[in-house]
């Protein structure tokens, strides 16, 4: 009966009378592939440790693939389902066209949910198959939507039995931590305040800014003197840190041998003792930043800046709900007066409440998010950056208001605020299957944590002939004027030889910046990035 099923839509399946006959060439991806392949020991070996609910380390070109062909049969057979989990669409969908037939010439079902809408029927569909391809976020999308139906027969998924992760480092450790968010619009209330919130704010940066550049100039003049200890250059680099951590001149200073380990025991210091000294470095500074928590704090000197004169001084400050509550009960009032004070008072606090989340978002926004790096504008829209693959994240918002506040600091379109419905990171996600594997090919240096996290072992698989290739030592320069420098004469070199060259970036911004040296070079190239 699937066989007949899947000869309608299949060009490579005919029925002849009682016979089925399956052709080895078929369409993948927009091209056609002839299925030639058998498995080698090694790749057979992979399987078994895949099978296993282990990471199989395997170098690149080494058929990755083909080995998960092994287990997921295997464990499909238990007819509990098995998903195949790759890093983006276009694999997912290539991998369940090219190998699909496969598993379909042995009597099992595939499908990619990413071919298929959200909700949908065919979604659903997707997820009974016996063996379901797949994008990370998407798996965790779907389960974060099953959360939110009101009925059973609402839900997408179904028990989360086996999963095959492909690049598992790069889902399980790098992005961890990474929340999926499913937001929604805020309803309508008060308006967005950031337009005129937002020259207090630059006002408030660029004060900021003299005091950093102040700071650390200090800061280099006395470690220079030798006097690098917590009461002199080390109180003042900690200080221009606390203040504005993504300075370029601090980054830049931060680089060089020596300085990082100044900040670290300095920071050390500081942070002990229950921070009881942090008034010392805080003091001169209008805000402080926590780049690992990615949180802002207004300072009092702060606060005095940007409330006006003619302003209530309390026009940044909550009122203590509790104290006030109380006075309001002690008064020698009627209830429908305490009634009435009580509702002033609240409204009070959620107006302030909302001005100085406004607040914090912009400066947020200002401090800690760059153009090019974190997000990019396009066509009067920002748009946020992938930070491990430079792509844009089509659709994707930052939620509780930061997006806005961006939107604002680059004088585009303020857009509606949105709320957070639903979120899970991907770590607690993949905890949730019965049995997890992974495959990639750089997983050793990450064997503790894998461990430690998901309780997954790493087995290195061997080549099935022995590697050719010569790893190089890195090279390390002194600025980064240099090592581009060094990468631009590198790939001139490698170009006079009619070499082609790939050429990997952190950032846009450096994407942009040795294609300009490129071009100065008049050398030929093409720049994939945001």
């Amino acid at each position: 009966a699937l066989d007949r099923e899947l000869a309608v839509d299949k060009e490579h399946i005919t029925i002849e009378g009682d016979n089925v006959i399956y052709k080895n060439s078929w369409v993948a991806a927009g091209n056609k592939v002839t299925w030639n392949m058998l498995h080698y020991d090694v790749q057979l070996i992979g399987g078994m440790v895949l099978h296993q609910g282990k990471i199989a380390e395997m170098a690149t070109g080494e058929g990755k693939t083909l080995v998960s062909t092994l287990p997921a049969y295997l464990n499909a057979l238990s007819g509990m389902g098995v998903h195949i989990v790759t890093v983006n669409d276009y694999l997912a969908r290539r991998d369940q066209e090219w190998n699909g037939p496969l598993f379909e010439f042995l009597g099992l079902t595939t499908d990619c949910i990413d071919k298929h809408q959200p909700n949908s029927e065919r979604r659903r569909k997707a997820y009974m198959a016996d063996i379901t391809y797949g994008t990370n976020n998407e798996f965790g999308f779907d389960y974060l939507r099953d959360n939110m139906v009101h009925q059973p027969d609402e839900m997408v998924q179904r028990k989360h039995h086996y999963a095959m992760v492909d690049e598992v480092d790069s889902v399980l450790i790098d992005d961890a931590r990474t929340p999926l968010i499913i937001s929604g619009p805020v309803p309508r209330g008060e308006e967005q305040q950031f337009a005129q919130l937002k020259p207090r704010i630059e006002k408030l940066v660029e004060e900021q800014r003299r005091i950093i550049t102040k700071s650390l100039t200090e800061a280099k003049k006395l470690i220079a003197e030798g006097k690098a200890d917590k009461e002199n250059g080390g109180l003042h680099l900690y200080r221009a840190y606390r203040g504005l951590p993504k300075n370029t001149a601090l980054i830049k200073f931060l680089s060089e041998e020596g300085n990082k380990q100044i900040l670290q025991k300095t920071e050390n210091y500081y942070l002990g003792e229950q921070q009881r000294n942090m008034p010392k470095v805080d003091a001169e500074l209008f805000f402080t930043i926590d780049e690992k928590h990615n949180s802002v704090d207004l300072t009092t000197k702060g606060l005095n800046l940007i409330t006006g004169h003619a302003e209530d001084p309390n026009f940044f400050v909550l009122p203590d709900i509790g104290s006030e509550l109380a006075e309001i009960e002690k008064m020698d009032a009627g209830d429908e007066e305490k009634a009435k004070r009580k509702d002033a008072l609240l409204q009070d606090y959620a107006i302030k409440a909302d001005r100085i989340h406004s607040l914090q978002q912009l400066l947020k926004a200002y401090t800690l998010f760059e153009k090019d790096v974190e997000y990019v504008v396009i066509e009067g829209k920002v748009k946020i950056v992938d930070e491990q693959t430079g792509r844009i994240m089509e659709g994707r918002r930052y939620s509780d208001g930061l997006h806005q506040a961006i939107e604002a600091k680059e004088n585009v379109t303020v857009e509606a605020a949105t709320q957070t419905f639903a979120t899970i990171t991907l770590q607690n996600f993949f905890r949730m299957y019965h049995k997890l594997a992974g495959m990639t090919g750089t997983a050793e240096t990450e064997a503790g944590e894998f461990w430690e996290i998901y309780k997954l072992d790493v087995v290195t698989i061997p080549t099935n002939v022995p590697i050719s290739r010569k790893d190089e030592q890195d090279l390390v320069y002194k600025t980064k004027r240099e090592k581009y420098k060094a990468v631009i004469d590198e790939i001139e070199a490698l170009k006079e030889k009619g070499r082609p060259v790939l050429v990997g970036t952190t950032s846009v911004e450096v994407s942009e910046l040795l294609s300009r040296m490129l071009t100065q070079k008049k050398i030929q190239h093409n720049v994939l990035n945001a």
